[in-house]
């Protein structure tokens, strides 16, 4: 029989789940300022797989994918255990905004991973996920969207190594766009590939795809491929599925507005493969006029749109990344 998970304030025996949180410190009202979480302990020995959310507060998707796995998960027939975060940037979420209003220095939780013990706000609370995430953690999935400016659709970014890729397939068929992870510091996948961990960052849906049977359809493709990695390192039962080819690349860039105006995307090029100068938006000013004409830098293909038709120059407009090579299993 497993022993106790003990994980911040939760405490689960073997074949228990338990809530509890992360403390972090007070509020100036007095308040707690912690990260909550919820701890699935199966019966037998197995990895710990760690789920995250809502590290930018306005992607609910998270959220809600992390309760629909738990809610479906039975921890008698669960071989090791899985922790989730539902909302690892609660001041940011209770404000349907990126970053936490309360903190101007270091607004974007995902830019400043490990955090300090003694820095800002945002820093603070990075420290101590941080350093709860690695000690306990095997595995890890952030889960991001496109907020309140974008839709992000079936794309993640995957560590470099062979367990990291491992993880990244085991997401099932629906995620065959595996960007590389580039980045060294910042966010939680990149802290725990500094502690030798396999880690992904899986982007679906945004602020636009929120009515609630789109809503709720992408939380649960989240929680379907959870569940099939948790078939894919034998933690419960069933056979794990994959796609039938992956595509291999990075994100190069992401387009930003070279005008501001009315932005109206093309309908059709997201996921798909588009060659250099093909129009992916228009932007018009409010007298009618194009004030520019939005073309693919290069050849690739765009995971994610912005959905805001409101545009500054210089806004983020269009994910884009390019594929190296396919594969197949």
């Amino acid at each position: 029989m497993k022993n106790e998970c003990v994980i911040g304030t939760a405490r689960a025996n073997a074949g228990e789940r338990a809530t509890g949180v992360i403390p972090v410190g007070r509020r100036s009202g007095g308040g707690a300022i912690e990260i909550p979480l919820i701890v699935v302990n199966g019966v037998e020995e197995g990895p710990l797989l760690w789920l995250d959310g809502a590290v930018h507060g306005d992607e609910p998707e998270g959220p809600l994918a992390v309760l629909r796995l738990v809610e479906r998960l039975d921890p008698a027939r669960l071989r090791g255990t899985v922790v989730g975060v539902p909302v690892v940037n609660v001041g940011a979420f209770e404000f349907s905004s990126r970053g936490n209003p309360a903190d101007l220095f270091t607004y974007d939780l995902n830019r400043i991973y490990p955090g300090r013990p003694d820095g800002h706000l945002t820093e603070r609370i990075a420290y101590a996920h941080y350093t709860t995430m690695v000690e306990h953690a095997d595995l890890e999935v952030a889960v991001h969207s496109g907020g309140a400016h974008s839709y992000l659709a079936y794309a993640m970014f995957y560590t470099a190594t062979p367990s990291g890729i491992e993880l990244a397939k085991a997401m099932g068929p629906r995620w065959d766009l595996l960007l590389r992870q580039t980045s060294e510091r910042g966010s939680p996948q990149a802290a725990m590939r500094q502690h030798g961990k396999p880690a992904i960052t899986v982007e679906l849906g945004g602020l636009c795809d929120t009515f609630p049977g789109r809503f709720q359809g992408n939380a649960d493709a989240l929680a379907e491929g959870f569940v099939n990695i948790l078939r894919h390192y034998k933690m419960i039962d069933g056979a794990a599925q994959y796609a039938e080819r992956w595509m291999l690349g990075y994100q190069k860039t992401v387009v930003l507005a070279p005008a501001s105006g009315l932005w109206v995307s093309e309908p059709s090029v997201l996921r798909r493969r588009v060659r250099q100068g093909e129009r992916l938006a228009t932007i018009y000013s409010l007298s009618g006029d194009v004030v520019a004409d939005v073309q693919a830098p290069f050849d690739g293909i765009p995971f994610g749109m912005r959905t805001n038709p409101s545009v500054q120059l210089g806004d983020w407009c269009v994910f884009y990344g390019v594929v190296e090579e396919e594969i197949t299993g």
